[in-house]
């Protein structure tokens, strides 16, 4: 059991027509088939590519000679910082890690099982700016991070905290990782990532995770993981060897992502930006199991298409929604979860373009089959803000994703033929016995959404739904009330994280 006190109530009220005396899973349990957007042929033909990438091109290994080294013993034929390696290695390689793995949060009714059929939503991710209705576009503070890691928690279309929702840009560098770990430890009892920028900041993450979680726990079980992006095309730098080692080395999870733009950081053709997101992660998964075997990985895929006439990343287009799809395939095939997508737009405002573009590209990312979903919510600008509305609409949203993956019942109460004995022909099913035992949970009501006549919208004042989504926002957090934590952890994580700062000078960089 995990050393810190778990609390089971839910913060705030609940969205749509999940209610507080209806439990609200951790997770999502999928129900429905994946969507298979790419035959036989054209998943071999990738597959050779990637393992033609291995093979002849090879990967870059940068700043972190160990790493080198940790190759050479595996059998791998390293060529000053480049790696290549047989395909058919790799592949035994990435099978040692696990196809399905559990992450505990600090309350076991919010632990999230990563893999197979299972889906897990999580914030955005790294964004420096922040953006709301009533102060604009800023910098992001500690202020706003806290206010984002409680909004996190209330909002239970989001089964995880994620880690950077927002850069606190007006706290060092070097210390503000101890700060951001120690608010999601202590504001939520979801699981959570840590930090990855620098060796030292990750070793600071996996120790505050064996505090709060308690050395056996810690030892036993994945309790943090830490999310990473190899350096594309075709590099890996020590960031993520040396994450990789922090995590990985002590039992716990890794997420690596290739983060590609076609035309830019992959080949302009989709088809080999995927193949080549493949071949960058299949190494890492490869390299993450030489250093512990059976670790727990997530493979990842950010592909994205841009405009060639100004170099702009672009989202929600047909390229990357194809790349949502067929990397979920591929990740299937190779029997590791998968991480892609999430509610992309390159909008700078919650507006249509916002919702159109990260529709499609959350569709795509729900019916691939992603287990985890970075930037689920919140995410604006291309990722370089999170927008407050933009995480409480987008939250809504993936309650109704959380009913469409759960696909459809058609089980006798669901097939209703009481209802038809009870009502006659040309009559109506409001008022009988089978509505009245189901309405609550008949459909997913989005809190959101504005449904009534245009006359009472008019007389509320007319709010689009960005106006509804800031009201909403400052409704949870005055709301909000801490999950409770253990008081003699609380006090080890305050000690530890003091120590640290003053061990640690003030950088900006």
């Amino acid at each position: 059991m995990s050393k810190a006190t778990r609390r089971g109530r839910r913060g705030g009220r609940a969205e749509g027509a999940i209610r507080p005396e209806i439990p609200v899973p951790a997770y999502v349990k999928r129900r429905i088939p994946f969507f298979e957007f790419l035959d036989e042929a054209g998943l071999v033909a990738l597959e050779r590519q990637a393992d033609w990438l291995i093979e002849q091109i090879g990967l870059e290994f940068r700043e972190d000679a160990d790493a080198l080294e940790t190759w050479r013993t595996a059998g791998a034929r390293v060529t000053d910082t480049r790696v290549r390696a047989d395909a058919a290695m790799i592949r035994e390689l990435c099978k040692t890690a696990p196809s399905q793995f559990t992450q505990l949060a600090r309350n076991p009714e919010r632990t999230v099982t990563i893999g197979g059929d299972n889906q897990v939503f999580a914030p955005i991710y790294g964004a420096p700016f922040v953006r709301d209705l009533e102060n604009g576009r800023r910098y992001g503070s500690i202020a706003d991070f806290e206010k984002l890691v409680k909004l996190t928690y209330m909002l239970p279309g989001l089964h995880h905290g994620g880690f950077v929702t927002c850069e606190p840009c007006d706290v060092p560098v070097s210390k503000r990782h101890l700060d951001m770990q120690y608010l999601h430890m202590s504001l939520s009892d979801k699981p959570h990532l840590g930090a990855i920028t620098e060796g030292s900041r990750a070793e600071d993450s996996v120790a505050m995770a064996r505090i709060l979680h308690g050395r056996e726990t810690f030892d036993n079980n994945c309790v943090i993981m830490g999310n990473v992006n190899t350096n594309s095309p075709l590099l890996v730098d020590k960031v993520v060897t040396e994450a990789i080692r922090a995590y990985c080395g002590n039992g716990q999870g890794i997420v690596v992502v290739p983060f590609i733009l076609s035309g830019a950081m992959g080949p302009v053709s989709t088809a080999a930006s995927i193949a080549q997101a493949l071949a960058e992660a299949m190494m890492v998964c490869a390299f993450s199991q030489l250093i512990k075997p059976g670790a727990p990985f997530i493979l990842g895929n950010f592909l994205s298409s841009m405009s060639l006439r100004t170099g702009a990343p672009t989202f929600g287009m047909p390229e990357p929604t194809m790349s949502n799809y067929v990397i979920g395939q591929l990740a299937r095939r190779l029997g590791l979860p998968l991480r892609c997508g999430g509610s992309l737009t390159a909008s700078k405002i919650a507006d249509a373009q916002a919702a159109y573009e990260s529709a499609d590209s959350m569709h795509s990312t729900a019916l691939a089959g992603a287990n985890f979903v970075l930037h689920a919510a919140g995410w604006l600008e291309g990722g370089l803000c999170t927008g407050f509305e933009k995480l409480v609409m987008d939250a809504d949203r993936l309650g109704a994703y959380q009913v469409l993956l759960q696909g459809l019942p058609v089980d006798d109460n669901a097939l209703a033929q009481s209802a038809y004995r009870e009502v006659e022909p040309a009559g109506h099913f409001l008022g009988c016995a089978h509505t009245m035992e189901n309405y609550q949970t008949a459909f997913y009501e989005a809190v959101m959404s504005d449904s009534e006549n245009v006359e009472n919208w008019e007389e509320k004042g007319s709010q689009d739904m960005a106006l509804r989504a800031s009201k909403r926002a400052r409704q949870l957090l005055d709301e909000y009330q801490p999950p409770e934590l253990d008081a003699a952890v609380d006090d080890e994580l305050k000690d530890f994280v003091a120590r640290r700062k003053a061990e640690l000078p003030d950088a900006w960089y």
